[in-house]
């Protein structure tokens, strides 16, 4: 985006301890089968406006999105801002007491299943970075979305 700076380092710094948070919390839990970092942070084209996308799939990801204490531990004094649905995939977006927003999109493990649907493939086609994937699903639809 013409004129809007990058974020600051500290502004990066905290994006890298957040999705170091988040992928040790997925590690930990056999409810989580994958998260990635998507969006314009993981194309590296991030802005100081820029949002912090992270998907996360798994089979309990409708019981994360009713109950987001998880996410509260993580980042205490966090702000739900809003909660959607996009078909199967049911976004969280919280906004953290520096400002930072962060939109969780929380899907089942099938929406990486390959052939991709249109919203998934657009959604990795945009650019992803892989932050736990210990059974190759987002390996195999990111190879999948970019053919």
């Amino acid at each position: 985006m013409v004129g809007v700076p990058e974020p600051s380092a500290d502004r990066h710094a905290e994006v890298h301890r957040l999705l170091t948070d988040v992928t040790g919390w997925a590690r930990s839990r056999p409810d989580v089968d994958a998260v990635a970092l998507v969006g314009s942070y993981a194309r590296d084209a991030a802005r100081t406006t820029s949002d912090v996308d992270v998907v996360v799939l798994g089979p309990g990801t409708a019981g994360l999105a009713d109950d987001l204490t998880w996410f509260g531990l993580l980042r205490p004094g966090s702000e739900l801002v809003r909660a959607q649905a996009w078909g199967p995939l049911l976004e969280r977006r919280f906004r953290l007491p520096s400002g930072l927003v962060v939109e969780l999109g929380l899907a089942p493990s099938t929406w990486a299943d390959v052939p991709l649907d249109a919203g998934t493939r657009r959604v990795l086609r945009d650019g992803h970075r892989v932050l736990h994937d210990p059974h190759g699903l987002l390996r195999r639809a990111g190879d999948a979305a970019m053919q």
